[in-house]
């Protein structure tokens, strides 16, 4: 997800029901912290928290350091990348390439644990291949080294993410484990939420490519565990509203130039289950300035006749207030409380209590 869940984007989901919102990857090489690219991804500015800072790299200390950087810019969770399955990444031996080695794994987790006093959670996948499903052991690893909890992606990295998740072996983690075990794979309807919680016991989901272009799956899944009824779907123009003012909110990071190139990506996962979605995209990737993209997708989302179905309508500030306020199905109760408790005790320290 990286490239996918900056600020903006993580802001939409917390508002639209997700518990948890971790940021993108962010390297554990000092030496790029200076970077443009880096900076953005450490500006948490306005950011509901808890924030969750996901860190990757190879060398223990190095991590340690990365983590201690990132608490002092406001990090309230430190979340350890061993699930990754990019090639760039496992070719320098980092994300889940480093589940092949288990000693490095236990250095890495106790390094980080020991560095800050925040709570560190694990993001990893059942394995390096089908031959080394070594989830359990990490996972056990992790709760000797103090980790607060694992979300654990249902396929080896050799997988990619081919075939159906493996929601058995998290199944089997969440045995082996007392501390939060989340579940991550394939997790696209409130259905599918529902089955995944059941079949693995896990304390926690974990959706990222479904949230893609429908930042509201969150709020969908809520409502479905809480009253067994799904909600509607969202009308053209909710949609249309919801995702001008994602684009306000890229621009205003990336800046205008640079914002309307990182929207086209968003655009068209925003509109590709509408109508005439090929076309639209077709127009709107030749779109060059921010009033062009506009006008598009005004254009575009006004032409949608979807009034057979009611809309959820734009959230209103008594339904924001609502989410912040209630503790989110997605986010356990077993969950919400262990990690709320340790960064209770992380402020407590920071105030000199006990």
């Amino acid at each position: 997800m990286a490239g996918v869940t900056d600020r903006p984007f993580r802001t939409l989901c917390r508002r639209l029901g997700a518990g948890l919102a971790v940021s993108e990857m962010v390297t554990a090489d000092a030496s790029l912290y200076g970077s443009r690219k880096t900076l953005r991804r450490l500006d948490h500015a306005g950011e509901q928290g808890p924030v969750s800072v996901q860190i990757v790299g190879t060398d223990p200390q190095r991590l340690a350091e990365a983590a201690k950087v990132n608490v002092a810019r406001g990090a309230q969770i430190i979340d350890i990348n061993m699930g990754c399955p990019a090639k760039k990444v496992c070719k320098v031996a980092a994300g889940s390439a480093l589940m092949r080695d288990e000693r490095l794994v236990a250095t890495i987790l106790q390094r980080v644990v020991d560095a800050v006093e925040v709570p560190v959670t694990l993001k990893m996948r059942t394995g390096w291949d089908r031959d080394n499903r070594n989830a359990a052991r990490i996972a056990k690893l992790a709760e000797q080294a103090g980790v607060a909890a694992v979300a654990v992606h249902g396929r080896t990295r050799a997988c990619g993410y081919r075939g159906d998740a493996e929601y058995d072996t998290i199944r089997r983690v969440k045995q082996q484990v007392e501390i939060p075990v989340i579940a991550n794979g394939d997790i696209d309807s409130p259905e599918k939420a529902i089955r995944v919680l059941q079949q693995t016991a896990a304390d926690g989901l974990m959706i990222g490519r479904a949230a893609q272009g429908r930042p509201w799956i969150f709020r969908e899944i809520a409502h479905h565990l809480e009253t067994g009824r799904r909600l509607p779907a969202p009308d053209p123009a909710w949609i249309r509203d919801l995702l001008l003012e994602h684009l306000d909110a890229l621009y205003v990071l990336y800046g205008a130039a640079h914002g309307v190139r990182v929207a086209r990506k968003h655009i068209a996962w925003y509109s590709k289950t509408q109508p005439g979605a090929a076309a639209f995209r077709q127009r709107i990737n030749a779109a060059e300035t921010t009033r062009q993209q506009g006008q598009l997708i005004r254009e575009y989302f006004d032409s949608l006749d979807d009034k057979k179905t009611p809309g959820l309508g734009p959230v209103s500030v008594k339904e924001e207030k609502q989410l912040e306020s209630r503790r989110h199905p997605l986010c356990t109760p077993r969950f919400s409380q262990h990690c709320r408790g340790k960064v209770q005790e992380t402020r407590a320290v920071a105030r000199g209590g006990t």
